[in-house]
């Protein structure tokens, strides 16, 4: 099957028809499509807290008109059932209401991490032939819309605004006679973004049933305890892993979705304390710095802290069970559609391990070169397949040709093991590697070790340019709260003596910043450090 959209998107599904009925009827996907079940909710439980941001708490009946209100100011001029939406927002209520309402109208969504340069929100807005885009006032003046010849329309909340339509003020009679669409629950409801650490951001795209069945399945395993989930959610809500906020905890499981406008340590703390949320949910460079705060704070109502969109490092576990008094569970997740986690085991957790598979979201398998499965104990390519499994890349045949194998099987590109228990272990990605005068060197290996030494508060490891050997290792390091910088030569010692890195592996160049840079979805941005450490290396040379 193949969904088309008004601008001529065309989006194949690359699963077999078949599983995707086998799972409905096994009853791993709902059926339904994104706002019908959030619209239950608010039905059930319209005084239940929806969304806590810094303007209050938006309950789920309060939520519900704003989105309906939203829905048919976007059906009386057009936008429905083929039409991709951007989503342009800083985390907060009116990006719910703009998710919401989108999938309300039966349209596809598009997130976008309001942190990305303009340059990519107009990459993303035209390979993926968005006909409209909701964004905030002070963005519409940079949306060259004749670089853009498909978005016919441009959204914001609050007044009017020269070159956009307000969202807030639409016809009653609209309003009361909109009905929401019913589109079919394996056509796609969402567009997720990867971080872009390779390169431009690419896209991947969801069906309703691989969104509230798949991730929703994966959401609800990390919860244990009497009543509603109260998930904060330090990252972009509009990133692959902030996809647990509003499709997930909000329209699948009629929790609450408690956010930040923009990460910061303290404000989360704070948060913890006045919101008392279950679960505290961000990359661990996140969790990292909130752990590390000095001040006191009553964290008592959590129940679980959850770590993923990057490796989780021992020392930010141990830095999160000591500050938290909590089980850290570590997710292994892509926006390709893979996931496993340790919640049914976390204080099992050790370095690398990414989790067991729960074939309710994703059948996940290692394989050799030529797509065959290898034993427990060898290393592989990372296979994954289930009702998580996304429909395909957009606009990038390339990367589905690259990524995607027959019956629908998901390449991630990362390499990994199986242990006799049938837990998996991550060793880096395939993508990820800096090969070294034609030595393979995995990043992942050297930061877990760099993350062992008790003067450094992070580690990210990059390639440099060498005219001789090709590439060499970069170590991006930076200190910890009070300690004083070890030099380069401390820390090659430190790996080759007490950490017994091999010699091959052993960084080359180190770099000191005061905090490593974060990207838009929360994530230590490679391509900063890329350009930081090249400038730096190049100066000493």
């Amino acid at each position: 099957m193949t969904w088309t959209s008004s601008n001529g998107l065309a989006l194949p599904d690359l699963v077999p028809p078949e599983l995707r009925a086998r799972w409905t009827a096994l009853g791993w996907c709902p059926d339904r499509d994104l706002y019908a079940l959030f619209h239950d909710h608010a039905r059930n439980h319209p005084d239940r807290a929806a969304v806590i941001d810094e303007h209050g708490t938006l309950d789920y009946a309060g939520l519900d008109a704003r989105v309906r209100g939203a829905a048919a100011a976007l059906a009386a001029e057009g936008t429905g059932e083929h039409d991709v939406v951007g989503i342009l927002l800083p985390n907060g209520r009116d990006a719910a209401v703009a998710e919401l309402a989108v999938a309300a109208v039966g349209a596809v969504s598009l997130p976008v991490p309001d942190g990305r340069s303009e340059a990519d929100v107009r990459s993303l807005l035209s390979r993926s032939r968005a006909a409209a885009l909701i964004t905030t006032p002070d963005r519409v003046e940079g949306i060259r819309r004749t670089e853009l010849p498909h978005l016919s329309r441009v959204w914001t909340f609050g007044p009017a605004r020269p070159g956009a339509t307000s969202l807030d003020r639409p016809d009653p009679g609209a309003v009361r006679d909109w009905r929401p669409a019913r589109p079919d629950p394996e056509a796609p409801a969402r567009i997720l973004v990867s971080s872009g650490s390779e390169g431009e951001p690419g896209m991947v795209a969801y069906t309703h049933n691989a969104m509230a069945g798949g991730r929703g399945n994966y959401v609800a395993a990390l919860h244990t305890g009497p009543g509603p989930m109260r998930n904060l959610v330090l990252v972009s809500l509009a990133s692959s892993f902030g996809s647990c906020g509003v499709p997930v905890t909000l329209a699948r499981h009629g929790g609450t979705l408690v956010v930040l406008s923009r990460f910061d340590p303290a404000a989360a703390l704070r948060a913890v304390e006045r919101h008392r949320p279950t679960h505290l949910v961000g990359v661990p460079t996140m969790l990292r710095r909130v752990a590390a705060l000095p001040e006191r704070a009553d964290t008592s109502s959590l129940r679980t802290v959850v770590a993923s969109g990057a490796p989780l490092h021992q020392e930010v576990h141990d830095a999160c069970v000591e500050r938290f008094g909590r089980p850290v569970v570590n997710v292994y997740g892509s926006t390709d559609g893979v996931n496993c986690h340790t919640a049914r085991r976390p204080r099992d957790w050790r370095p690398g391990m990414a989790g067991y598979p729960a074939s309710d979201v994703a059948e996940l398998s290692v394989r050799d070169p030529g797509g065959r499965p290898v034993p427990a104990g060898e290393t592989g390519e990372i296979w994954a397949l289930g009702p998580m499994t996304p429909l395909c890349h957009v606009a990038a045949p390339d990367l589905d040709a690259e990524r995607r194998a027959p019956g629908g099987w998901v390449r991630t590109g990362d390499l990994g093991r199986f242990d006799p228990d049938g837990a998996l272990h991550v060793v880096d990605r395939l993508r990820r590697t800096v090969i070294r005068g034609g030595v393979n060197i995995f990043p992942a290996e050297v930061e877990r070790e760099l993350g062992a030494h008790p003067s450094l508060a992070e580690a990210h490891c990059v390639p440099v340019p060498d005219p001789d050997l090709g590439e060499r290792v970069c170590a991006c390091v930076s200190p910890a709260a009070g300690a004083a910088v070890p030099t380069p030569g401390e820390l090659i010692a430190f790996l080759r003596d007490e950490r017994g890195l091999d010699t091959r592996k052993l960084p080359e160049h180190v770099v000191v910043l005061p905090e490593l840079p974060l990207g838009p979805t929360g994530k230590v941005c490679a391509s900063i450090l890329s350009r930081v450490a090249a400038e730096a290396v190049g100066a000493h040379h």
